[in-house]
């Protein structure tokens, strides 16, 4: 048999809320004490933002005013684009022109580089007001007759194209057109009633006999 409890000395064990009071009293007090000892130095955490979408390219504005050379030139070929920045295509215009014709800046702008790469004479003009990174133009194979920083206005010009240098069957000259490092059509600069006024394309005549 057990032994019964002597309730005198074993009362019954009751429920006290004060207890429970007590306890959500001294919680709350430590909370507001660590709150109160964080240390200053450290800020709150911000909450994350999500990533800035990259805004899309500006497109290219018709700001062209003038041929680079003469007013009908010769497309000895266009402009194709390559697949990946290191693949073949075409990064420019080839427009056929004889050695010592005037090449002139297509637009207003600043003269970003005027010297010689890889053996061949460049030009190259940051446009005003194209936007960031400025678009810029590119001439070859150019002695130039300007300087690195001169301020060039539409149709001024900018140098001759040299006898060596071009890589086209005939002597030309190699127009391209960039945005950062980004290679663009440089026909896009031509408003429509330039092309009224050029350029001519050489296609190949078929089934006409040889003199």
């Amino acid at each position: 048999m057990h032994a019964q409890r002597d309730p005198r000395r074993f009362p019954a064990q009751r429920h006290r809320p004060e207890r429970y009071l007590a306890l959500l009293l001294c919680l709350s007090i430590m909370t507001a004490a660590s709150v109160a000892w964080a240390d200053p130095r450290v800020p709150p955490r911000a909450p994350a933002l999500p990533a800035p979408r990259a805004l899309p390219a500006p497109p290219v504005p018709a700001i062209g005013r003038v041929w680079p050379v003469g007013t009908r030139p010769a497309v000895l070929r266009g402009w194709e684009p390559p697949a990946s920045p290191y693949a073949r295509g075409h990064r420019g215009v080839d427009l056929a022109a004889p050695p010592g014709t005037a090449v002139r800046a297509v637009a207003a702008g600043r003269v970003s580089f005027a010297g010689r790469v890889a053996g061949r004479g460049v030009v190259s003009v940051e446009l005003a007001a194209t936007g960031r990174p400025p678009l810029r133009t590119t001439y070859e194979p150019v002695r130039a007759s300007v300087r690195k920083g001169d301020e060039v206005a539409p149709g001024q010009v900018v140098g001759t194209v040299e006898q060596m240098g071009s890589h086209c069957a005939r002597t030309c000259v190699h127009w391209g057109l960039l945005r950062g490092e980004t290679y663009l059509d440089p026909l896009s600069l031509l408003p429509p009633w330039l092309w009224r006024n050029g350029p001519s394309r050489l296609l190949p005549v078929l089934g006409v006999p040889l003199p």
